[in-house]
């Protein structure tokens, strides 16, 4: 954790104060306060405060930095004072899944300086940042596809579960369920969870790539992508949709324009809002079952 702490500062250039937006008992939050004390900040805990504009406020050593997960940040650029506010950080770190390449656009034309990264629990946070590996973080790609990280800022193991920890931490190695490439650049690029996959009628289907392309349609607030079981395909491919005036026939033909026809969801739920859980990720739990209680088109 100190590890993390230590190479997340350098990154940004050097300590500062920090504002907690997220819950302390996930890791990202859990950072936050660990920065702070090493940076000798008191944190700003949004909660406390009326709204994000008066809690920036109160931030009074620089650099200020923040921490939010896509969701978050989504949402606070659709009001103009949030946007100004974030604008205000020396720097904005958003994890805890991928960020579309216009949700990032966005908040650039805002001045909000946003730092995309890649970690989880077992790596203490975030340990790429904008692709670029920390200081002393070592990433690779396996045979398998699967990303590979090693370095300080690798955990120990899961409590009592030596058997677990043996399949995941090897020769100095963490081996993610994510799939990645090293682009051109030397950036790492996430492809999505192993498990992020449908297999439907024999073809595999990767879920983040087709929520992704959800998400570009004008009227589609929010979209993740999950599986269900099926007598005929196995599994089905479910867009589980935040959404006005669409129904599943565009649904189909929007994702079929620039991915394989297979790869199209066959059922379609529309919702308010995508559940979420309390640090803003998406309820794998409740969209599955979402999934599985929508009914098969006529």
């Amino acid at each position: 954790m100190r590890a993390s702490a230590a190479a997340t500062h350098a990154r940004l250039g050097g300590p500062g104060q920090w504002l907690l937006t997220l819950p302390a008992d996930y890791i990202a939050g859990t950072q936050v306060l660990l920065r702070s004390v090493l940076a000798g900040a008191e944190p700003v805990i949004l909660d406390e405060h009326a709204d994000l504009t008066s809690a920036v406020a109160q931030l009074k050593q620089p650099p200020r930095y923040t921490s939010l997960v896509p969701t978050q940040l989504a949402r606070l650029l659709q009001r103009e004072p949030d946007a100004e506010a974030l604008a205000m950080f020396d720097a904005v770190l958003v994890g805890g899944g991928a960020i579309e390449d216009d949700l990032r656009r966005s908040a650039q034309r805002r001045g909000v300086p946003v730092v995309a990264t890649y970690g989880m629990s077992e790596t203490c946070g975030g340990c790429v940042y904008d692709g670029v590996a920390l200081d002393g973080v070592e990433v690779e790609i396996a045979d398998s596809g699967r990303i590979r990280v090693a370095g300080p800022v690798l955990f120990d193991g899961y409590h009592g579960r030596a058997d677990l920890t043996a399949t995941v931490l090897q020769d100095g190695w963490f081996q993610t369920s994510d799939l990645g490439r090293i682009d051109g650049e030397g950036r790492l690029e996430v492809l999505g969870r192993v498990d992020d996959v449908v297999v439907s009628g024999g073809v595999n289907v990767p879920t983040g790539a087709v929520a992704a392309r959800l998400r570009e349609h004008r009227a589609v607030t929010a979209a993740e992508v999950v599986g269900a079981p099926d007598a005929e395909w196995g599994q089905v491919v479910v867009a589980v949709l935040s959404a006005t005036g669409l129904d599943l026939e565009q649904v189909r033909d929007f994702v079929s324009a620039t991915h394989p026809r297979a790869w199209a969801p066959r059922r379609l739920v529309l919702v308010d809002e995508v559940p979420l859980l309390p640090n803003g990720k998406p309820d794998r739990g409740a969209l599955e079952r979402l999934a599985r209680r929508s009914a098969p088109p006529r």
